[in-house]
Parts: C-alpha cells; structure tokens; sequence
C-alpha cells in the first residue's frame, strides 16, 4: 500500500536547479555534516523556506565526564540495593537487638555514598561552570 498523495498545494512540481562557488559549497556541505539526517535538497529547501536547521555538536571533552557520572550512578545503585536488602532485614525481625544491627549496616551503607554523592557534585559543578558560565 502506497502512501497518501501530497496535496497540490505541498507537491513539489518544480525542479529548480544553480550553481555555487566553491567558498560556498564547502560552507553547504559543513552545514550538511552538522545538521543530522538531511540530504542538500532537503536542506536548500528549508533554507529557502526560512525554516530552522538544527546543528548537532559532540563535544569530545564530555565523553570524560559522562563516563565517570555513569560509573557513579552504578555504585550508587548498588548501595541503594544493599541498604534495600538491609532495610527488608530490618523490618523483617522484631527483636530491638537485631534491629540495632541492620540499622548500623544501614547507615554504614549511607555513609559510603558520601564519596560518591560528593564526586557527582564536583562533576555536576564543572559542567554547569562550563554550560551555564554568562
């Protein structure tokens, strides 16, 4: 099944056709890598049409960042899953003995996220330095 005719007032039914300098046609083809999945029909006509062109940027001095804030996130996921497990124990025994015990393992499993919280920060505040900087 085909797709849906566009309408006449959408059809393109005339071919348009130009030359360029060289200067120019580097400048089109630079802003052709940037922009993403678009061909340079697609982007002459929407610069013809006055309509915005996104330019996707990589800067390679995140990978570093983003790197270390994603080995972070796991260690902190897993100390969030062992004071769960220790936090089940808790309020799985009556006694106030045993309680005492798993509430120390908790919060034994809280301070060893004081690094890490503190790790985040840093990176958190070099980024916003770098992002948020006026």
């Amino acid at each position: 099944m085909g797709r849906k005719p566009a309408s006449e007032e959408k059809r393109l039914k005339y071919r348009l056709t130009t030359h360029v300098n060289e200067k120019k046609h580097r400048q089109l083809q630079e802003l052709l890598r940037r922009s993403g999945k678009m061909d340079m029909s697609t982007l002459i006509r929407n610069i013809l049409e006055g309509r915005q062109i996104r330019i996707y940027v990589h800067d390679e001095t995140m990978d570093m960042w983003l790197e270390e804030l994603g080995r972070l996130r796991g260690e902190v996921r897993h100390i969030g899953v062992n004071i769960n497990q220790i936090t089940r124990h808790f309020n799985t025994y009556p006694e106030p003995f045993r309680k005492a015990t798993y509430a120390k393992m908790a919060f034994e499993e809280y301070l060893n996220l004081q690094p890490q919280i503190e790790a985040i920060w840093v990176i958190v505040k070099k980024l916003s330095e770098k992002w948020l900087s006026a």
